[in-house]
This record gives structure tokens, sequence and C-alpha cells, in this order.
């Protein structure tokens, strides 16, 4: 009992140093709701969407934006991989997000990072909790970035394990669509608008 209070007790004073999250009406991010998440600045496309990894394709799917940037894409939630109480979401805390609702090849339809043709693409085929060594493509943190935020892949879900870390960016293929990856120098400024 009280080496869980101990963790339980280091784990909330190191979180204390981080700032909360911020929504579009200046509300916590907390981890019930649906949020949409929308780039923060004009003419760089609308909110995250599921999207087909090849047309006329339905299972699996990959992370995208919307074309149009009056678009909000679809809600998604959160979950923190070390909950907390009332489910404020704070900067760099790992966590997963997900399409609220949504599957892709029957399960929940989870933000993860994998390798594809040497790109590191966001894809819908994440695990949901469970944080670890063997989940850890499955975590992200927000993070200020500027007058917003960004999302960031480098979780610390696994203490022995060194991913290769990044930003969340958006690249344009050739047929126009906006697939979600991982960028070293572009990253997606976003904010995030409450569903």
């Amino acid at each position: 009992m009280k080496i869980s209070f101990l963790i339980f007790f280091i784990i909330s004073i190191s979180s204390l140093g981080q700032s909360l999250v911020l929504d579009t009406d200046q509300m916590s991010l907390l981890t019930g709701p649906s949020y949409y998440i929308v780039p923060a600045v004009s003419g760089r496309g609308g909110g995250v969407k599921l999207a087909p990894t090849t047309s006329n394709q339905t299972c699996p799917l990959d992370v995208a934006q919307e074309n149009n940037e009056q678009l909000n894409g679809s809600p998604v939630n959160f979950l923190l991989a070390i909950p907390n109480r009332g489910g404020g979401i704070r900067e760099s805390m790992d966590l997963n997000i997900r399409f609220s609702g949504a599957t892709t090849c029957g399960k929940p339809a989870v933000w993860r990072i994998e390798n594809v043709n040497g790109q590191r693409v966001v894809t819908s085929r994440g695990v949901l909790g469970n944080p670890g060594r063997e989940t850890i493509s499955s975590w992200f943190k927000i993070v200020k970035y500027e007058d917003a935020y960004k999302i960031v892949f480098c979780p610390a879900v696994c203490k022995t394990c060194r991913p290769a870390c990044g930003d969340v960016g958006s690249t344009i293929a050739k047929n126009g669509r906006r697939s979600l990856v991982l960028s070293s120098k572009d990253p997606l400024k976003v904010k995030f608008k409450k569903a």
C-alpha cells in the first residue's frame, strides 16, 4: 500500500510542472469528451479523419486530414497511460488517441506509428491502453508549440525502449490526400475543438 501511494505521489508531483492542454474554448482538455483535431493555421487543410490506405479500401484505415479546411474531420478522444483524478490532460503526458466510436478491421481505431515504404505514417491500427513495450507505437503526447500545440511521438511507457521520436506532420500525396506522418522539421500545428 505504501509503495503504490509513493508511486502515485511521485507521478502527481512530476505532473505539477506541466501545463494543462486547453481546447479552443480555453477549457482543460479531458479524457471523457470527444474533440476535433484541427489545424491552428489557415491553408493547412481541415481536421483529422480516417482515410482508406488505398482507394476503395474500407480496412485498414490511415489517419489523414480533410482537404477542405472548413471541415472538422472525425472526433477523437484520449486515454492517458496513467489516469488521473478529473481526467485533465497535461502537456507531455503519454496518451492514446482514438476515433470516437469508430472501428477499423473490427477493432477500435487507435492511432499508431507504422513504417510504410520507409516512411513512418500514422495509422488506425493501434492498441488501446496496456502501456508497455508491446504497445509503444500507440502512445503520443501533446506539446505546446508556438501559440497552439503539436502532437509528438516520443512515448515513455517503456523505460528500456528507445523509440525514434518525431513530430506528427502532414504530407500531401499526388492524389491530393493529406496523410499524417512523422516529420523532423514541419510539425502540424493543431488546436482541439470540442465535438
